[in-house]
């Protein structure tokens, strides 16, 4: 029984370090041997014509600001093509929307989910790029030059830009977002450097427009398998730091949890979905990216979290590595219990809330699972709320 116990405990532990640290390390020493490509930036003459695709549901609240954002993105305006579309919104965006000439408004009064509005709006396309983006999110003035340019590397299918959130005094717990975000972008980025991003965040990212396919209009994070059917179809998804998406944090971990649970149904629903045409032999580096950076936390990290904790519980007294294992984890459980007493409380040093938003995540992750195998995680999901941007964002 000792045997079992010890083995559980060091493969939970071995897989739990590798999938937060482990894979940041390999990946990082993998980018660093790996030649970068120059990527020279583009005059006006040479950019090329572009569409800018806003899906917005019910965003009457920060429409207008998006709208200016848009406009302000420096880009020549005579190859710049913007489009709303605003499927199903009923609190008068489209009409707000409009009071922008510059801008194009698709809609029509059923609401069928993102990714239905968005395979609608592909047939009015008629640039060679299209870049897609949220209506929360507010895009730097240089984002879409700087995005464009990877496409003159023939093999680059497609592009993301960064996710950025950004803190606010009253967010509480959910300000942990902020601090996964930054994690997650710099692992995106030695993903793209050595080999392909594993697929893109719907913030802000573009694809080559004669590659896109129709999702199926069920798919719940249909950015992350678009842009990895493109992976697998052979083309390079290259990542942008400098294409910046800023959005703030939800207003509350409750709010948050909207979101998570959404995307860890999401995970499951894209394992399935992708089985069919990404395999260990058929992509091997992207394989090996996909499994280490996705699927390990869709599926076992919430269950080996479990298994340390309670084989080294039973592990208690056979060597001070098992005593000193649990009670780090009781310290760290501790820590999460006081984080969720607090988790809407103003603290001002956000790194406090740590250790509780890494089990909230976990626990998302659980509740997607069942959302996902019930059949209960519908593609018109309810939106997260999230706190307002300042007015010069």
């Amino acid at each position: 029984m000792k045997k079992i116990m010890e083995a559980i405990f060091w493969i939970s532990v071995g897989i739990i370090f590798y999938t937060f640290m482990g894979y940041g390390i390999v990946i990082t020493l993998l980018a660093h041997f790996k030649k970068k490509p120059v990527q020279a930036p583009l005059e006006d003459v040479d950019l090329p014509e572009l569409t800018l695709m806003v899906a917005a549901y019910n965003e009457a609240d920060i429409i207008a600001q998006k709208v200016n954002n848009c406009l302000a993105l420096n880009y020549p305006a005579d190859k710049l093509k913007i489009i709303f579309v605003t499927d199903g919104s009923d609190d008068g965006t489209p009409e707000l929307i409009q009071e922008s000439p510059q801008v194009q408004v698709l809609h029509q009064s059923a609401r069928k989910g993102k990714i239905a509005a968005v395979n609608r709006a592909m047939n009015y396309i008629e640039t060679p790029f299209v870049i897609f983006t949220d209506a929360n999110v507010m895009v730097n003035a240089e984002g879409l030059r700087n995005m464009v340019s990877h496409f003159q590397n023939n093999l680059v299918g497609a592009v993301s830009g960064e996710k950025r959130v950004i803190s606010t005094e009253h967010e509480g717990a959910a300000s942990g977002e902020g601090l996964y975000w930054k994690y997650e972008s710099y692992l995106k980025r030695k993903d793209a450097e050595w080999n392909s991003l594993v697929g893109s965040a719907g913030e802000l990212f573009g694809i080559r427009s004669h590659l896109y396919k129709p999702v199926a209009e069920d798919c719940i994070i249909e950015d992350f398998v678009m842009t990895m059917g493109i992976a697998a179809s052979g083309y390079k998804v290259a990542y942008e730091p400098n294409a910046i998406a800023t959005e703030t944090a939800s207003v509350n971990v409750a709010e948050e949890s909207k979101r998570k649970v959404r995307i860890a149904a999401g995970g499951i629903q894209a394992m399935v979905k992708l089985s069919g045409i990404l395999g260990p032999l058929s992509h091997p580096r992207l394989f090996f990216q996909y499994f280490s950076h996705r699927v390990l936390r869709w599926t076992l990290m919430p269950i080996n979290l479990a298994t340390a904790l309670i084989s080294a519980s039973l592990l208690v007294g056979n060597h001070w590595t098992y005593d000193l294992a649990f009670a780090a984890q009781l310290l760290f459980y501790a820590l999460t219990l006081v984080g969720y007493f607090l988790r809407n409380q103003n603290i001002k040093l956000k790194g406090f809330f740590t250790p509780y938003y890494f089990i909230f995540m976990h626990l998302c992750v659980v509740k997607g699972w069942f959302r996902y195998f019930n059949g209960s995680q519908k593609v018109t999901w309810e939106k997260a709320r999230r706190a307002s941007f300042s007015p010069t964002v």
